[in-house]
């Protein structure tokens, strides 16, 4: 009962919340100037104050996702993380900010993990080291323009015309941020530094440790100190002329990679959109590349992720021959890069009949007038974590993890969880043209398929491509699901959601493939997507309606 009350609150106040700017903000918007498109119409009001007050699309970044952690608070909070693709103008290369917490470096935690298993339904032992604020202040600093003050202004309103109980404390401990920077001579740089130093190592920080300890979560301040926003090189990969960025195997991001691999040596556009055949082969793709992601991701800092021949033209013309055109597959079929063999097992596998709760994520993407673009999926996953003292609140990411011997994405010291978060960079002829993120946890890749092919494949612009129908596969493990057991963590072999409203012929068709239907008339996860048409020099938004997103640009 006193989760559903939480939850309650929270959807209450995201809804009162994106409600402000109801009126002023709708969920598609075209212009010259710069564009976002994201979760509550407060947050995209937020970022677009910074936009038209001449910042860039990282200005403007930091504060949507600032202000995402009010207006969408329960899909993201100020504890949590946010992985972030950037394209910057200036060097015409795209960089990774992985705004993600690791987990303790106590090796006492770690076994206690192994003893006791990660708690997989709402606990602050699964709270990783809060990673969003370190993000924002990274951003701002690599390739941003403003301070944090500038940026935070528009957040700091939200809160002080908020009326939940932790919204005075997160105020206060964001003005002492702020203190800071004002109080710390120097360059822009040093200032900002100071900013996020009093979160991680001063005053802030001793709050925060006084609450971990009250709340029996491992972090500690030599956890909070050591933390730091690894600015990293994106993995890519070619399809049909343009380049697809996603983050490293820390994220599920080269999911994408691997199955647009794949799809190049089959015609989609003869297909049609939502064929039998279009569907079909997408989904056993994707099913795939699934697989692979099970068995092979995790931190690159702790694994050795073969990630060269798993992009590979080799090892991806070994794949694509496993797929049947006429039968849906059952079982879970990683391949093995190492010996560029197209299957390591085959098995197919029980379903898993674990509950585990979920709560979702948010969206951000931002384009500026000079060419530079940001994506970025901001999440919290708090499932019944509430704020401390400081207003603060952490989520259950370290959940992600698990503690099999041997396996990748097993936790460690300070280890990364293997996350579903997962932002989206597209250019062609080394222009930015598209960015994508999704909320919805393991869908949230192919819901991002979905919305690029929509595109790539037959020309739709943002509001038609975030809003025709979805479908995806759970014939994969569960990301939220810490069982050591990898097995047991599998959600449905030969599983496939549609919309309804996908025809019934199709359907039938799908069937009589194999494939376990079900339909739904939900949205399909939560896209938001910016194209740029370099030739008509106008820069597109638009967030599915159906579920909150919002979009705004300057004319």
């Amino acid at each position: 009962m006193r989760y559903s009350l939480c939850i309650t609150a929270m959807l209450s106040l995201v809804l009162l919340q994106r409600s402000m700017y109801a009126e002023e903000i709708s969920w598609k918007a075209s212009g010259t100037g710069g564009a976002i498109a994201a979760g509550g119409s407060g947050a995209v009001h937020s970022g677009m104050r910074l936009l038209r007050n001449g910042g860039n699309a990282a200005d403007a970044a930091a504060a949507t996702l600032l202000a995402l952690a009010i207006t969408d608070y329960g899909f993201f909070a100020i504890g949590g993380e946010v992985p972030l693709l950037i394209f910057d103008a200036r060097t015409e290369k795209v960089t990774v900010l992985s705004g993600l917490g690791r987990a303790p470096r106590s090796p006492e935690a770690i076994a206690w993990f192994y003893k006791n298993g990660i708690p997989a339904n709402g606990s602050m032992k699964s709270a990783p080291v809060p990673g969003a604020i370190d993000l924002c202040v990274t951003l701002l600093r690599l390739f941003g323009t403003k301070s944090f003050e500038e940026t935070v202004s528009p957040t700091l309103e939200l809160l002080d015309n908020g009326n939940q109980d932790w919204h005075p404390r997160l105020a206060i401990t964001l003005r002492k941020l702020v203190e800071a920077e004002r109080q710390q001579p120097g360059t822009r740089e040093e200032k900002l530094t100071a900013a996020r130093d009093r979160f991680y190592i001063g005053d802030v920080a001793d709050e925060l440790v006084a609450w971990y300890k009250q709340t029996g979560s491992f972090l500690r301040k030599k956890d909070l100190a050591a933390h730091r926003t690894s600015v990293e090189q994106p993995v890519s990969a070619q399809y049909r002329g343009y380049t697809v960025y996603k983050c490293g195997p820390w994220t599920q991001g080269p999911v994408l990679c691997q199955t647009l691999r794949l799809l190049e040596g089959f015609d989609l556009q003869s297909m049609k959109p939502f064929s039998p055949d279009y569907i079909h082969v997408i989904t056993e793709s994707l099913k795939l590349a699934l697989a692979d992601r099970d068995e092979y991701y995790g931190d690159p800092a702790f694994v050795q992720v073969p990630l060269d021949a798993l992009l590979s033209d080799s090892y991806t013309r070994l794949r694509r021959k496993l797929i049947d055109p006429a039968v849906a597959s059952f079982e879970r079929r990683p391949g093995d890069p190492s010996t560029f063999q197209a299957l390591k097992t085959s098995r197919v596998h029980q379903d898993s009949t674990a509950r585990i709760k979920v709560q979702d994520t948010t969206t951000c993407v931002v384009a500026d007038r000079w060419g530079n673009v940001v994506a970025a999926t901001p999440s919290c996953n708090l499932v019944g974590n509430t704020p401390g003292p400081s207003g603060v609140t952490q989520g259950n990411r370290l959940r992600s993890l698990n503690t099999t011997q041997g396996h990748p994405n097993r936790i460690q010291p300070g280890k990364r969880p293997r996350i579903t978060l997962t932002p989206t960079l597209v250019t062609k002829n080394n222009k930015p043209v598209v960015a994508i993120s999704v909320a919805g946890g393991d869908l949230q890749d192919q819901t991002t398929l979905n919305v690029l092919l929509n595109h790539v494949e037959f020309g739709m612009l943002p509001k038609d491509a975030v809003t025709t129908s979805r479908f995806y596969t759970s014939h994969h493990q569960n990301s939220f699901d810490p069982n050591p057991n990898r097995n047991e963590a599998f959600v449905k072999a030969g599983s496939l959601h549609i919309n309804s409203d996908i025809s019934t012929d199709t359907q039938s068709a799908l069937i009589d493939r194999g494939h376990l239907l079900q339909t739904t008339s939900r949205p399909i996860a939560h896209p938001v997507m910016i194209y740029i048409d370099h030739e008509k020099g106008l820069i597109h938004a638009a967030g599915d309606p159906r579920t909150q997103r919002h979009a705004d640009a300057i004319p």
